[in-house]
């Protein structure tokens, strides 16, 4: 029997059905695909950072809560106090230890769509049901659609992006406060793209028992540490801990992320302000180009419509000048003729402009 006959025979139908996460080749490109910092550190502050690593201990396990990090996330983002945290590899992870505490069979996770690709991908990873909610024609939420979905599938847990991934809109918050009260599981306000909103559900922890909060350190300039958190009720949290891998943060990112917190978070706050500049210098400058239609932002991406049947175009001349977008024309009808562009630096965002210009 070949490995593809032992495959077909073990592997789950669902999960050879989906197709790996894809991330796009960059080398050689300027790249504004993946809601990355753009900036580095100075080279002052890297030089101390790389003074703290000499002091740890690799041979050493981490610490398994991460108390040092935890204490520094707490105070630099507002956790409300009583409120338990969670530390996990990326906001991925934490995803998957919501979706394993909650799996059952015939259980349901429910989001929106367009959305975050990974609710469904790990619902599916965890054998549990996912339910889609189409959004309105401007993105904004179907609210009767909506509560009506959580009325008819009792999900386990719904995922909503505040502000949502890829359209970078804020959802109305009498709105997301009516599903948290429809719902009769848990709510997980995925705040990802935190540092360029003023607009959070962090202080309403505390106000409604299934609610939690995520975020991730990645947008705000340390993706490459893989760090993301979780806040909210301890009844919720000590059983996701329960889940948890042991060490799944390790020495490195912890000391690396208490760093940047403490000693870098005036670099951080800079680089924050300086993105959401910005982000407003390319929405004007958007709305101002032919065959252009951006939609407005809070994150650190802007997502446009290209004019009827053009985005392949657009994408493969930006591509073909250097500067790579992501292409979501053809992944969700809502994203028709759409491509999203993340805000990189002044450099790299007037390339973009111009090349844009030229292809749209």
């Amino acid at each position: 029997m070949s490995a593809g006959d032992l495959v077909q025979n073990w592997v789950r139908p669902e999960i050879r059905a989906l197709a790996a996460y894809h991330v796009q080749e960059s080398s050689g490109l300027i790249k504004l695909d993946a809601m990355e910092n753009p900036y580095g550190w100075p080279k002052a502050l890297k030089q101390a950072w790389l003074e703290r690593l000499r002091q740890v201990e690799v041979n050493r396990y981490p610490d398994p809560e991460g108390r040092e990090l935890t204490t520094v996330l707490r105070r630099v983002m507002g956790i409300p106090e009583g409120m338990a945290m969670l530390l996990g590899n990326g906001s991925d992870e934490i995803i998957q230890i919501i979706a394993l505490t909650l799996a059952r069979p015939g259980r349901t996770v429910l989001s929106v769509e367009p959305g975050f690709v990974m609710y469904r991908m790990i619902a599916t990873f965890c054998g549990m049901d996912y339910v889609g909610v189409p959004l309105r024609a401007d993105f904004s939420l179907d609210l009767a659609a909506l509560l009506d979905a959580i009325e008819r599938h009792q999900p386990a847990v719904v995922f909503l992006a505040y502000p949502n991934n890829p359209t970078g809109n804020l959802f109305d918050e009498g709105e997301l406060e009516q599903v948290i009260q429809a719902a009769p599981g848990l709510v997980v306000i995925d705040e990802a793209y935190s540092p360029f909103t003023d607009h959070s559900f962090m202080n309403r922890l505390g106000h409604f028992p299934n609610l939690v909060v995520m975020r991730t350190l990645s947008k705000l300039g340390l993706a490459g540490l893989r760090l993301g958190y979780l806040a909210g009720p301890a009844a919720w949290l000590e059983e996701f801990n329960k889940v948890r891998l042991p060490y799944n943060i390790n020495v490195l990112t912890q000391v690396t992320a208490a760093f940047a917190l403490t000693e870098g978070w005036p670099v951080l706050r800079e680089q924050t302000a300086a993105i959401r500049a910005e982000r407003a210098r390319l929405q004007r400058a958007l709305a101002e180009m032919p065959g252009i239609e951006p939609i407005p932002s809070e994150a650190n991406f802007i997502l446009v419509r290209a004019a009827p049947g053009r985005a392949d175009a657009v994408f493969e001349g930006l591509k073909a000048g250097g500067v790579l977008v992501k292409k979501l024309h053809g992944s969700h009808i809502l994203l028709q003729d759409c491509l999203r562009l993340t805000v990189g630096s002044p450099e790299e965002n007037n390339r973009m402009l111009a090349l844009l210009s030229d292809v749209a």
